[in-house]
């Protein structure tokens, strides 16, 4: 049992996904609850099975990091994702008077799922080019440390991001999309194709990938991103696919090793990341700030 899970956990959430979300779209259903179901039922089954089947047994034992990690969650979840979903279109409006709108770009003859792949793609460029940056530029390296400073990896970890991020990331690559004039189903599309995967990149479960590795940025491929040695971890920044990793020469994947030998910050790195959630986030203004 435990070898099906670990090939076939990512593939049937993929499957789940996807499939559901086009059930949705022909019957004219809710495709964003459609999303969301899935994705909770992958991420609440990726928690049990970390019980049970570990990847790396001591992840599974907090490290004082639990209440970092839910604060992060909730604050997500509950606030900068449902204020960013409303303040998007208005921003969208609000750029219409300064640039010249695409409304319709997307909306040329091409197949809906011709259409996904290419919002896909452009998506996780900007994302991509983002999560980089956050790597080598010293401010954003700050904002990216929260992520970073988990010394283990585990479900809910996955949504350790400081807010400033989340909404960084969001602003460069999916409002250049709504300004193009992307369909809402397109873009949710996108969604339903990727969230799977960012619901199972940080999980401690031993899944094997294979050939997807090259496809998608598995949890696989993810620790290495994790690791203290820069050398390691400055790869892999794809958001969900590794196509962009691939292009610009940052794919990292040593075969036959199943992860880094320690998680967590770069020794160099003077992050305060074992002090409470909110001090961290409230260090990006603090004196302190952006040292290394």
């Amino acid at each position: 049992m435990k070898f099906i899970i670990s090939l076939g956990l990512l593939p049937a959430a993929l499957l789940i996904s996807i499939g559901s979300f086009l059930y949705a779209r022909h019957t004219g259903g809710n495709l964003e609850m459609a999303i969301l179901i899935s994705s909770l039922g992958a991420l609440g089954l990726a928690m049990l099975l970390e019980r049970y089947m570990p990847h790396h047994a001591p992840w599974n034992a907090p490290r004082g990091d639990r209440l970092t990690d839910w604060l992060s969650f909730g604050l997500l979840a509950g606030v900068v994702q449902p204020l960013l979903k409303w303040l998007s279109p208005l921003a969208v409006i609000a750029l219409y008077g300064w640039i010249e709108p695409g409304a319709g770009w997307f909306a040329a003859p091409l197949p809906f799922l011709v259409q996904v792949l290419l919002v896909t793609l452009l998506a996780e460029l900007g994302k991509y080019w983002v999560h980089r940056w956050h790597h080598t530029q010293t401010a954003l390296w700050w904002l990216h440390a929260l992520h970073h400073g988990s010394e283990r990896l585990y479900s809910i970890n996955n949504f350790r991001v400081h807010p400033l991020e989340y909404a960084l990331k969001h602003s460069l690559s999916m409002l250049p999309l709504m300004l193009l004039g992307v369909p809402a189903d397109v873009l949710l599309g996108y969604i339903a194709l990727t969230q799977p995967v960012q619901m199972l990149q940080h999980v401690n479960l031993p899944l094997r990938h294979g050939w997807l590795n090259y496809v998608f940025s598995t949890n696989e491929l993810h620790r290495w991103h994790h690791s203290t040695r820069p050398e390691e971890g400055n790869s892999n920044y794809g958001s969900a696919l590794m196509v962009w990793d691939l292009v610009f020469g940052t794919f990292h994947y040593p075969r036959g090793n199943t992860g880094p030998a320690s998680i967590g910050l770069f020794a160099a790195s003077k992050y305060p990341a074992r002090r409470p959630y909110w001090a961290q986030v409230l260090s990006m203004f603090g004196p302190a700030c952006c040292k290394a």
